[in-house]
């Protein structure tokens, strides 16, 4: 047998990253089998509304909690659960595709719960920016402010390997300045919600959280401050 001949002709994706998918799948694929009637009947047809009105985050719900002072479950639910539900299918499969590759890629570095913790705490930290926008009143969901945690995290892998290898750390942030740019034209030209303040807010979170969920955790970042 010639060696490396039973190997996988793909590498395998990190557990985590099916952890984050598979919701994500699950929703759309019941929500789409509904409105193409394939599932559900005439009700069918309104799952995906009726989910979005069950688990979108309206940036309401934040001042409406600070001004009763008092946690709401439902809507303290809503600052993670958006994340699972889309407005379409190609919505769902544009940040399926995210998750995929830049979970692949970052949990190839970082151990599986730091994973999980970069995606997570960046769709809580882009449902709280997005919601502390005065004036804001289209309600957010989506997994993107999460996948953009992943680019934040991956930014920070070419950022700490360029370091190591004293090249110019600002080439790493290229992908987001290409990313957020192309969203904000496409804001411009067609309109649509101002969701790039939860994405932005998605990224640097994962970036930050970066420093203390990586390998070498904390005692790296304390390395990086005593270094500037």
């Amino acid at each position: 047998m010639r060696p490396g001949f039973d190997e996988a002709p793909v590498n395998p994706l990190p557990p985590v990253v099916w952890l984050i998918l598979l919701p994500i799948v699950a929703m759309e694929v019941v929500l789409s089998a509904g409105s193409l009637g394939l599932a559900g009947g005439q009700a069918g047809i309104g799952w995906r509304a009726e989910a979005l009105q069950r688990f979108a985050l309206s940036p309401l719900m934040l001042d409406q909690m600070w001004q009763a002072g008092q946690v709401i479950p439902d809507y303290l639910m809503r600052f993670v659960a958006y994340a699972f539900v889309h407005g379409n299918l190609t919505h769902a499969l544009f940040a399926a595709v995210f998750v995929l590759a830049l979970g692949k890629f970052v949990g190839e570095v970082f151990p599986g719960w730091a994973v999980l913790v970069v995606f997570l705490g960046a769709v809580v930290a882009g449902g709280l920016a997005y919601s502390l926008v005065p004036g804001l009143r289209i309600a957010l969901y989506g997994a993107y402010p999460g996948a953009y945690g992943l680019i934040g995290a991956f930014t920070f892998i070419l950022w700490a390997r360029l370091g190591a290898a004293h090249a110019h750390r600002g080439r790493a942030f290229s992908l987001i300045g290409f990313l957020l740019g192309i969203q904000l034209l496409f804001g411009a030209l067609f309109g649509g919600a101002p969701d790039w303040i939860a994405d932005l807010a998605g990224f640097g979170a994962g970036f930050l959280l970066s420093f203390l969920v990586a390998p070498g955790g904390p005692s790296h970042f304390l390395r990086v401050i005593r270094q500037r």
